[in-house]
């Protein structure tokens, strides 16, 4: 070999030993987790603690399921897209409610005045596939409350050939955790009615949470919201 030759041969080994390392690190760079805490990567899609296991099939977090048809009526469908086709899951909002600002992890959220004697408002958060099964969530539902009134009431029936389980629960309520949107304060004289409808594609869950006088006074309209709810 000829010493043109062997310089070139030089130089083109470190010309690609520096685009390899240069490519690598920017590799590195553009897969850094956004977010720490602690030392851990943030999952801006972690479920709360107290949340039962999703298993196989657990929830992706995605609240872009939910698009409203009307003001009204809200569709729902777990494959993310709009209107849903045959498998997607209307209901209608009561007239008296409101919509609030979406949150992280819900398809629906719904603000009802306080009643008379309430200072604060109630919350009927709805959910899609979150995981974990039916049983499994009612119960940590009733678990959110530090002391209750008396036992939670749990029923079972068919709306629309649809098997729908609902909660009732009352007395001191401890919150869901902030990733959930709930106060992590305890607060007396609370309860909440739940819902999970168990749709062909999945579940959905609604959770009315609130002072027990505003909660009753929405209890009907809870009753017709769950009455209109379709494929």
């Amino acid at each position: 070999m000829n010493k043109p030759s062997y310089l070139y041969g030089i130089i083109g080994l470190i010309a690609g030993l520096s685009i390899g390392y240069i490519g690598t690190n920017y590799i590195n760079q553009t897969y850094r987790p956004a977010a720490t805490a602690g030392g851990q990567a943030v999952d801006s899609n972690a479920l709360p603690p107290d949340h039962p296991p999703t298993g196989a099939t657990g929830a992706s977090g995605d609240s872009s399921g939910a698009a409203a048809s009307s003001p009204s009526e809200m569709t729902s469908s777990s494959s993310g897209g709009q209107g849903g086709g045959s498998s997607a899951l209307k209901w209608t909002m009561p007239a008296r409610w409101k919509v609030g600002p979406p949150k992280q992890m819900r398809a629906a959220t719904y603000l009802i005045p306080a009643a008379a004697g309430d200072s604060e408002d109630a919350e009927c958060a709805v959910f899609m596939n979150i995981g974990g099964g039916v049983q499994a969530n009612i119960d940590r539902w009733a678990g959110q409350f530090e002391q209750t009134d008396k036992p939670p009431v749990q029923k079972k029936e068919t709306i629309n050939g649809l098997l729908v389980t609902t909660v009732d629960v009352s007395g001191t309520f401890k919150g869901g955790g902030a990733m959930m949107g709930q106060s992590s304060g305890s607060k007396a004289s609370y309860r909440l009615l739940g819902a999970i409808a168990e749709a062909p594609d999945g579940e959905v869950f609604f959770k009315l949470t609130g002072p027990a006088k505003t909660v009753a006074a929405a209890q009907n309209e809870f009753q017709v919201m769950l009455k209109s709810l379709k494929e």
